[in-house]
């Protein structure tokens, strides 16, 4: 093989492909990236054996071919590289790197002894609007259940599903404590409903990938993501994600969500999210209890803690309140990471009393985000 491409392809590449290198005693080249030079493409290509990523980038291929390289060494060499065109040529095991003044030689492995990638063809396709599909993942992967006794509640349940007019995705995940559902609209898609469970690992990766287009203008303004029985792959611009699905059935978590409450309050997000990191300093170590009371009669609501050895807090913040007093005690980091995904200046906090689940959701945006946080019985 012997290519030659600008630092800032090359450096693309990798970028997207080295992180997924994982260590294995037994494959010790998963640490490696897969590079294939043909046709005026390089393509790069990282496996875990979970996940596989694949990235294509121009350049000129003087001989078609193929090598291995150490994913995360070769990155940050590059890294360090001046913009200028980089040659690349292997010779055995050994890949040869000269760029300007620098030159070096990276010891490889064995291109024939890379994992074989499984070519998957997916009869259900959908296109998701890149922006929504970003803001949407940031909301929903924080709870997502990380003990893998539940599969099921390590990934996250994804629903398509026609409405009115045009079709919808509704993205949801649950760590038994808590619960995040956002809604978005897809550009287009088969018509029907589809559920499937997504690891939570794979959607982090697809989220990490597109961050690191920026302002990209060729780019398309949605990524598509393609189902067959037991894989899912997902297509954004030069770059292509396959992975396996969670097959477990995910749990029917509309049941949970009450659909009548006692208390509505509207706070000011900012405020709320102060109040309780407050209280939170003398929470209990270990149960990270918050008290929340509401008085409609006074229009605010306190966050009180206690803890016999460093003391009592109580913060008040204003609020719209409707329905009796009320007070409900939750664990404070599950509120905070819940009241700071909503966007807006305000939220919505409902519940019926104080051991039943309290619903969060953004002021006006209701039925898009709803968040669930489960009450510390006392």
């Amino acid at each position: 093989m012997k290519i030659s491409c600008t630092r800032e392809n090359l450096h693309q590449g990798l970028s997207i492909t080295s992180h997924l290198g994982t260590k294995n005693v037994n494959l010790p080249i998963l640490q490696n990236v897969h590079i294939k030079a043909e046709g005026g493409l390089v393509k790069f290509t990282s496996t875990n054996l979970e996940i596989v990523v694949q990235c294509s980038v121009r350049g000129k291929v003087e001989e078609a071919g193929e090598c291995t390289i150490p994913s995360k060494l070769f990155f940050d060499y590059v890294s360090l590289l001046p913009n200028e065109t980089v040659h690349l040529q292997n010779e055995d095991d050994h890949v040869f790197v000269e760029c300007k003044e620098h030159k070096t030689k990276i010891h490889g492995l064995n291109a024939t002894d890379f994992p074989l990638v499984p070519r998957v063809e997916g009869d259900t396709k959908f296109q998701i609007p890149i922006d929504d599909f970003k803001s949407a993942l940031s909301q929903v992967l924080f709870s997502v259940a990380t003990n893998e006794s539940r599969p099921e509640l390590t990934g996250v349940f994804m629903h398509f599903f026609p409405f009115e007019s045009e079709m919808r995705l509704t993205m949801a995940t649950t760590d038994s404590y808590r619960l995040s559902e956002r809604t978005i609209p897809i550009i287009q898609g088969t018509e029907q409903d589809y559920k499937v469970v997504v690891p939570a690992k794979t959607l982090s990766e697809v989220s990490r990938i597109l961050s690191v287009f920026k302002d990209e203008v060729d780019l398309p303004s949605f990524v598509t993501m393609s189902l067959s029985h037991n894989q899912v792959v997902f297509t954004y611009g030069p770059v292509e994600l396959v992975s396996r699905v969670i097959e477990e059935q995910y749990p029917d978590y509309e049941q949970i969500i009450p659909k009548q409450f006692q208390t509505v309050s509207i706070l000011d997000k900012d405020d709320f999210v102060k109040a309780v990191k407050t209280a939170s300093l003398f929470s209990k170590t270990g149960l990270f209890d918050v008290t929340l009371e509401f008085d409609p009669g006074r229009g605010r609501v306190s966050v009180r803690a206690l803890d016999s050895t460093r003391g009592e807090n109580v913060t008040m913040c204003q609020a719209e309140i409707n329905g009796p007093q009320n007070a409900v005690t939750v664990n404070h980091k599950y509120l905070i990471d819940g009241i700071q995904s909503m966007q807006g200046d305000q939220v919505v906090f409902e519940m019926i009393d104080g051991s039943n689940p309290c619903l969060l959701s953004p002021k006006g945006k209701q039925k898009e985000h709803r968040y669930i946080v489960m009450p510390i019985k006392q």
